[in-house]
């Protein structure tokens, strides 16, 4: 009589995330933007200037420090984008959440029809698209890497 030894199962371990890493950071300046806008804050009225080194001086206005927020926190969404698992589809469908509500404010509330709405919506939508393509590059290669062909 043969006596099969149990075979060990692989366990798994799961790392909990909480639901606000999910949250796509771009939310959080379309936010900040609706706000000051409501607030009716001039996104165009110089807030600093900064002397520069050839005579010239660099005039610093709250919607030029919005962009540049926006850009940096296009850069973690990229970043974020490379997770794998679970929490990544709810990332990207929260991205185009964002990105869909930022286009529905840009069409139908007045405050939100400027150039500088319309650069955080285009900054959403290279998220969105960014967010995807870096998703399923990295798929295809850990698929490639796990393959046995």
């Amino acid at each position: 009589m043969v006596i099969a030894e149990p075979e060990e199962r692989a366990v798994r371990h799961y790392r909990r995330t909480s639901w606000i890493s999910s949250v796509p950071l771009l939310a959080f300046v379309v936010m900040a933007y609706a706000a000051f806008a409501t607030a009716g804050a001039d996104f165009v009225l110089t807030r600093f200037s900064v002397a520069m080194p050839s005579g010239g001086v660099w005039q610093i206005t709250l919607g030029d420090m919005m962009f540049g927020f926006s850009l940096i926190v296009l850069f973690f969404e990229i970043l974020k984008s490379t997770r794998t698992g679970g929490n990544s589809v709810a990332d990207h469908a929260l991205s185009v959440i964002v990105f869909v509500a930022c286009l529905i404010l840009f069409l139908v509330w007045p405050p939100a029809a400027t150039s500088l709405f319309f650069l955080i919506m285009l900054t959403s939508l290279i998220c969105v698209v960014a967010g995807f393509s870096v998703t399923l590059r990295s798929a295809r290669r850990d698929y490639a890497v796990g393959s046995d062909t």
